[in-house]
């Protein structure tokens, strides 16, 4: 069914839920290959001198979508503060170690990802999200080009 729409802000909240709908498959998608990354992560190495608590394993977080203002936003993050059972390393610390691909901060020698830096790879610089953004308008009735 058409909606007539005389103005912008008819015209936001028209697409708003379009826009929700597009934003949430799109943080999906970061947090599927975030979560990726973490495992290739953890099997690219095993540890001889110490036992995994796995904490960083389970660090991806991801927040809903939600309307501010005029945009629909949300996030995918590690969330570092949650590793607090590391021995003399912080969160901050083992999350940017295993985006050098480092492990307990040395390199082991293994081809270990880069997590945060290959995730963005992978999602934002690729294209990939433009193209599912593009996918989700298209299978919504958009006409995209």
């Amino acid at each position: 069914m058409a909606k007539r729409v005389s103005n912008m802000n008819e015209l936001a909240a028209a697409l708003q839920p379009t826009m929700l709908g597009m934003v949430d498959e799109m943080e999906k998608r970061v947090y599927q290959t975030l979560n990726y990354f973490l495992q290739r992560y953890y099997d690219s190495y095993t540890p001889e001198y110490y036992k995994r608590q796995y904490d960083f394993l389970r660090s991806a977080v991801k927040v809903e979508p939600k309307v501010k203002g005029n945009k629909v936003i949300a996030s995918v993050y590690i969330d570092t503060d949650a590793m607090d059972s590391y021995y003399d390393a912080t969160g901050d610390q083992v999350a940017t170690w295993a985006n050098q691909g480092l492990h307990g901060g040395l390199d082991v020698g293994h081809n270990s990802p880069h997590v945060w830096d290959d995730t963005i790879k992978n999602t934002v610089n690729n294209g990939e999200l433009l193209r599912l953004a593009v996918e989700y308008l298209k299978s919504n009735g958009f006409s995209v080009r």
